[in-house]
């Protein structure tokens, strides 16, 4: 058994490797390069890739402090098996596993989900959310931000509002982001998603709005963290940014439910845009391609 404290196989091979030469060498070389492969792979196969004999491998294996190459192979098994529960761990999170079936991946997602638009009802201020909506029917620009996952919201509310007319642009980068941000002035509105809140893109673009005089507002589940400080207006989505995908994942429920809310909120307030921008809207015939 594995001690406590004591070295990894992957460990031993690089100690011992300049130590070794010829076909030795060549077999601690290619374990070290594909671990997961001779973690799976034959005493054989091992040999062949090497271009070495399987006594060589065994030789390895002993020099090593293996009864032999079984044993190594075990424990290059053992610690790939480590290293890709920790990744996946730190990635996906614990609450889906590798080996998890379909329908239990959708239980999962489906009910974190659920759980995060539980917490938006709790948390979303109306009053903060209708301020943002009369701000943004009224604004002369209203410019939104967002990047990598926070794009998707973003993106969405950006659409829809120019959809009925509202004078919006979307930016996702930061030389477009401080043009646009310097564009705004009074009476503007300028708005973020940000799971986050500590992006500094995000923070500068929101700095630079302010400065020229733009309402500026956040959508986040972290109200705490420094965008929470700067923006005029925060609406806290009521989950926090995740230590991992599939929390990350239920939060951005969240955001599209707040971002779908102030997209209503605004149509509300221009009901006529939605005849007078929409092609297949009410009143207007629905075109279909010739085929």
């Amino acid at each position: 058994m594995e001690r406590a404290g004591s070295p990894s196989p992957l460990q031993l091979v690089k100690r011992a490797l300049p130590e070794l030469n010829g076909a030795m060498q060549r077999v601690a070389e290619h374990i070290l390069a594909n671990p997961d492969e001779v973690a799976r792979g034959s005493i054989t196969k091992l040999a062949g890739a090497a271009q070495t004999s399987a006594a060589t491998v065994t030789r390895l294996s002993t020099h090593l402090g293996y009864a032999g190459y079984p044993a190594l192979r075990a424990a290059l098994a053992m610690e790939v098996g480590r290293g890709l529960e920790a990744g996946w761990a730190s990635d996906i999170g614990m609450a889906i596993g590798p080996a998890d079936p379909p329908e239990q991946v959708l239980n999962v997602l489906a009910s974190t989900q659920a759980n995060a638009l539980r917490n938006a009802l709790a948390a979303i201020d109306l009053t903060a959310a209708t301020r943002v909506a009369d701000a943004i029917a009224g604004a002369r620009r209203t410019h939104i931000y967002g990047e990598w996952g926070d794009a998707i919201p973003a993106r969405e509310l950006y659409i829809r509002l120019l959809r009925i007319g509202i004078p919006v642009w979307f930016f996702d980068g930061p030389q477009s982001s401080q043009i646009g941000a310097g564009l705004l002035g009074e009476g503007d509105v300028a708005l973020t998603v940000t799971r986050s809140g500590t992006d500094a893109t995000t923070l500068d673009f929101i700095k630079r709005a302010r400065e020229e005089g733009a309402l500026t507002v956040a959508i986040t589940g972290m109200p705490d963290a420094p965008i929470g400080r700067i923006a005029d207006v925060t609406l806290d989505t009521g989950t926090p940014n995740g230590a991992n995908w599939t929390e990350f994942f239920a939060g951005r429920a969240s955001d599209v439910l707040t971002a779908g809310l102030l997209f209503v909120l605004v149509a509300q307030r221009v009901p006529d845009h939605l005849t007078a921008h929409h092609p297949n809207g009410p009143g207007q015939p629905v075109v279909q391609r010739d085929t």
